[in-house]
């Protein structure tokens, strides 16, 4: 099986802020920083492993590390993955929930700057 590398982003939200980057630097625990960060750089290897998708086109990678840590993407196309945000087990149905909303709003403005270069 090929495994080609992916290109790697946040997602920036309206106002300027990137919930994936505020999540991780609040976290404490300065290894679990780093075995998400090692996850992240698997990922731009083509590596997603342990992933799974939820919903409304949005996938799961689970770090097995502490309380389940989870960080949330969308794919677009086959090479490029959009870092949305992360939360863990105990967070999961409101994490999952802020994904989505997120992922629906890069689609929207993504299509509304695609829509303004055409015309």
């Amino acid at each position: 099986m090929q495994v080609s590398e992916k290109q790697v982003e946040n997602y920036v939200r309206p106002d300027g802020s990137c919930p994936f980057e505020d999540w991780i630097t609040s976290l404490r625990d300065q290894r679990a920083r780093a075995k998400i960060r090692t996850r992240i750089g698997r990922v731009r290897l083509g590596n997603l492993g342990n992933c799974e998708p939820v919903r409304g086109g949005v996938l799961e990678l689970k770090i097995d590390y502490g309380p389940g840590y989870r960080v949330y993407f969308g794919q677009v196309g086959a090479k490029l993955v959009m870092l949305l945000c992360g939360g863990d087990k105990s967070s999961q149905a409101e994490d999952i929930r802020r994904a989505i909303e997120y992922w629906e709003d890069y689609k929207s403005r993504s299509l509304q700057w695609l829509k303004a270069k055409i015309i």
